[in-house]
């Protein structure tokens, strides 16, 4: 049996998962916050459990917001105050006896997609969220590609390409992103990003879905909106994808819930791409909050 863990800043799901990707039994706990004797019992506890309900040793993978093993075997999650500075992948595989696997959420959603039953045969998957922030995770053969320094995905860091300024303006503002970064497209591609971009061009505050709700009332200024948003979305999803070369984009997070960005993206890429390249296929996640589970119990499908 698989065993997969989402643990973000309050809760820890497990979720397990049979040789079919089936899942079988899932169980939620608060996440410990002031303890990490605590929170590596809460993990402990729960493996056990699983392991009496199956009748035998599954294995185990995390997914956790943040790094999840730093240069000196340490986790860094920022909303996981009780692990961070820890050596949470080695204290756990100790206590477990069974080697236990780490990587971030953002992969785990990537992973979890690129195994659903469906989009199995493509051997590169990129997983794309939009939502809070923007970032994902890119699948080869089935295995999370994490990178020296477990940032591959994080496209939302990318900085604002030179034609996106004949989509938004060349007077248009840079605004500085919380990584300390002028231009990052997480600032524009986001859900709050989607919300700003509609202030910033008729001086009106509303919510993403309060102009979704507009949209599908045929708003001429929400029309022109997700009109400009997708032309900007594909400004510079066309550089990701010109180094990525995926067969497959999977789209998650908040915004992915709106189908015009699924439905409308793939029209805009061409111009944007070599001449030679073909647009990958366009889908909505499958598995949208078990992605999570899915994605850290397949770890160690590709062993």
């Amino acid at each position: 049996m698989y065993y997969g863990f989402d643990i973000g800043g309050s809760k820890i799901a497990l979720g397990v998962f049979d040789g079919q990707r089936r899942l079988q039994w899932e169980k939620r706990v608060p996440t410990p916050r002031d303890s990490y004797e605590s929170f590596l019992q809460a993990v402990v506890s729960l493996v056990a459990e699983a392991d009496a309900r199956f009748g035998g040793q599954g294995s185990v993978g995390i997914g956790i917001p943040g790094m999840p093993e730093t240069a000196d075997g340490t986790l860094y999650a920022a909303n996981v105050p009780a692990a961070s500075g820890r050596p949470l992948r080695a204290d756990l595989s100790a206590r477990l006896g069974r080697d236990v696997r780490l990587d971030n959420d953002a992969n785990c959603f990537a992973l979890s997609e690129a195994w659903d039953d469906e989009f199995t045969r493509y051997s590169l998957v990129m997983g794309l969220i939009l939502g809070t922030g923007v970032g994902g995770g890119i699948v080869l053969n089935g295995k999370s590609i994490t990178g020296h320094s477990y940032i591959t995905g994080e496209f939302g860091h990318i900085r604002l390409p030179v034609d996106a300024l004949e989509v938004v303006g060349r007077d248009f503002p840079l605004t500085r992103c919380g990584c300390g970064q002028l231009g990052c497209i997480e600032n524009y591609l986001s859900g709050r990003g989607f919300a700003w971009l509609y202030e910033h061009y008729y001086q009106q505050p509303l919510s993403s879905p309060e102009i979704v709700a507009l949209w599908e009332l045929g708003d001429a200024k929400a029309r022109a909106h997700v009109e400009r948003y997708l032309d900007l979305l594909a400004v510079c999803l066309g550089n990701i994808l010109t180094i990525v070369d995926p067969d497959l984009v999977v789209i998650g997070g908040g915004l992915s819930n709106f189908s015009a960005i699924t439905d409308g993206l793939a029209g805009r890429l061409p111009r944007h791409l070599l001449s030679v390249a073909r647009v990958p296929r366009i889908e909505r996640a499958r598995h949208g909050d078990a992605g999570g589970m899915r994605g850290a119990a397949f770890l160690h499908l590709t062993d």
